[in-house]
């Protein structure tokens, strides 16, 4: 990933720029779509997204269900809605937990003693080792399968990639004049820190965080289809994969919305961090 702090200075201020990469822009409607409707869901869906109704078995696509129902009469439209809620709240509470211990042990692993910086990428190296599916299967086997155990295996399996983008960006910050014009002054290294090196990583930090929203939906998706993530009675697309096995040569939408629900979202957040990484990389800037 480039480095897109300023050697030489603070970040630079890019608010004068009116440009926007077509990646950026095309990353934001997918990803406002899929907020949404996960917002909407929490005041509107078309029927309640649990209501089983036999008579209304496996219908296609109509007027009055917009997407059809699945194998127990549910609205998929409903479904869908409710799932993009599921997917939205798990990516930001598993990214939310990646960066509030991943960013401060990258700063800390670039400021400290060099003992440290190779303490924190190792321990690194140990978490990687351990990817978000089989951290799920052992926290299940100790927990039990849930949300907030998806979550939580979501957000460790992060926490390194953050800390090793964040320790990057930061060891060139350190090594700017600026930085060491603060040193002289007697500033001490939690104001260096949170002054100019936490402002200087955040462009990084931002894109990081996109890519790894898309990572998050994926793993969340793959946890529920293998019953590891969000229980049964809570609509989640991985689920309604799952559920949509048996059916594929007799309903196969109810494979392919919830499957294409889970692609466009997945794209949206790749195409959001490679536009943000165009507009906010001033090299980048200065190539176009």
């Amino acid at each position: 990933m480039s480095d897109l702090t300023a050697p030489g200075g603070p970040a630079p201020d890019l608010a004068g720029d009116r440009s926007y990469p077509g990646t950026l822009l095309v990353g934001c409607a997918l990803t406002g779509v899929v907020v949404l409707l996960a917002l909407v869901s929490f005041v509107w869906t078309p029927y309640d997204p649990g209501l089983i109704d036999g008579l209304h078995r496996l219908q296609g696509p109509s007027g009055e269900h917009l997407l059809g129902t699945d194998k127990f009469g549910r609205d998929e439209l409903s479904r869908i809605m409710v799932g993009a809620r599921t997917t939205v709240f798990v990516g930001v509470v598993a990214v939310g937990l990646s960066v509030l211990v991943g960013v401060p042990l990258g700063i800390l692993g670039a400021m400290g003693p060099r003992w440290l910086g190779e303490l924190v990428g190792r321990l690194g190296d140990l978490v990687l080792a351990f990817p978000a599916l089989l951290l799920a299967i052992m926290l299940s086997a100790v927990y039990g399968g849930s949300t907030l155990t998806a979550m939580i295996a979501i957000g460790i399996a992060g926490i390194p990639t953050f800390a090793r983008v964040t320790r990057s960006g930061a060891l060139g910050v350190l090594r700017s004049d600026y930085v060491l014009a603060a040193r002289s002054c007697g500033l001490s290294a939690p104001a260096i820190a949170v002054r100019h090196v936490l402002p200087n990583v955040s462009s990084l930090i931002i894109v990081q965080a996109s890519v790894a929203f898309a990572m998050a939906i994926l793993a969340e998706a793959a946890l529920s289809f293998l019953g590891l993530g969000t229980p049964p009675d809570v609509p989640s697309w991985g689920r309604m994969l799952q559920e949509s096995q048996e059916l594929l040569f007799v309903a196969p939408r109810l494979a392919w919305v919830p499957g294409a629900a889970i692609a466009l979202a997945v794209l949206g957040f790749n195409l959001l961090g490679d536009g943000l990484r165009d507009r906010l990389d001033p090299r980048l800037k200065e190539r176009r």
